[in-house]
């Protein structure tokens, strides 16, 4: 066997221990506070939902595009942490009988994520009550969790840091400059990345640890699981985009012609790639750290596959 030589960084793990004492919220008291959706603001900035690409939309008919693309955008985060919180209780086994700074900071990173899941379901009950009957929201947790903890570790992790990394990227540069979006929607996120952000930095410490125990052989096949794991979220956005265009077509109110209900399922695919995928591996640190990592070839392939969805 193959045994890592990287070292844990004990203070790193405090940092984010203390990280998490500090920022730690209730979903009642400090969130959702007995508040209601305000159904007549935009869940989602323009800037992630691509809405201003469809200028025959009306004022409200791009509100509703945005609203549809929140609820999606939640479900989808309630998704991811399925997964990621398994793997991150599985790894913390490594430090069981290890650095137990290590080990508290893993626990407190799944207890968080499970907070999170509770928090989304809480968020789809609320948008249920305010939007149209109709809307779907595809994919079973449980099945992708199933399919994705079925790759490697390292390919996980990766794929894990990639998604916490982009949820800060939107929220800072999309999400918090926003003054039109519905109060509760934003506070829900405000709140998101502020446990995200360490879980971001324990996230690249245990997938630099995990590639520590690698063989170069073993690093080749991961590399193709991680590209195997971003085709099958490709996979996902594919069927609820459409899913989703479908609702909006059908909730919005009046007819929209073949060109333009075209334009609504492409606009839609292309906005969930961006916020799912593109968003995520243009992150400068993401490069950083999976590029320290891997071969030049090993590069190539990993944007080869990418380039049907940045296309």
């Amino acid at each position: 066997m193959h045994v890592s030589n990287h070292v844990v960084d004990s203070s790193r793990y405090a940092k984010c221990v203390e990280v998490s004492k500090r920022v730690r919220w209730d979903i009642d008291k400090d969130v959702v506070r007995g508040r209601r959706f305000d159904f007549g603001k935009k869940f989602l900035p323009d800037g992630l939902s691509k809405v201003k690409e469809l200028p025959f939309l009306t004022a409200g008919e791009q509100r509703f595009f945005s609203q549809i693309q929140g609820r999606t955008y939640a479900n989808i985060f309630g998704l991811v942490e399925r997964f990621i919180g398994a793997k991150i209780l599985e790894v913390s086994r490594e430090h069981w009988l290890g650095d137990q700074v290590a080990l508290e900071a893993l626990v407190r990173f799944t207890d968080e994520e499970l907070k999170h899941q509770e928090l989304f379901r809480r968020l789809e009950k609320l948008a249920g009550e305010g939007m149209p009957a109709g809307y779907q929201f595809l994919p079973q947790p449980n099945d992708v969790a199933q399919a994705v903890l079925g790759a490697s570790t390292w390919a996980v992790l990766g794929l894990t840091l990639d998604i916490e990394l982009f949820t800060q990227v939107h929220y800072r540069q999309s999400i918090d400059p926003d003054t039109d979006l519905s109060d509760l929607w934003k506070d829900v996120f405000l709140f998101h990345w502020k446990e995200e952000s360490q879980h971001a930095v324990m996230d690249e410490m245990e997938w630099l640890r995990e590639n520590g125990k690698l063989t170069p052989e073993q690093r080749d096949a991961a590399v193709d699981d991680l590209i195997g794991l971003v085709g099958a979220v490709d996979g996902i956005l594919q069927a609820q985009s459409k899913a989703d265009a479908d609702y909006f077509l059908m909730t919005a109110g009046r007819s929209f012609t073949s060109d333009e209900a075209a334009a609504i399922h492409a606009t839609f695919l292309r906005a969930y790639r961006w916020q799912y995928i593109v968003s995520g591996v243009q992150d400068a640190r993401f490069n950083e750290v999976l590029g320290s990592m891997i071969t030049p070839d090993q590069g190539e392939r990993i944007a080869a596959a990418l380039k049907p969805i940045f296309a």
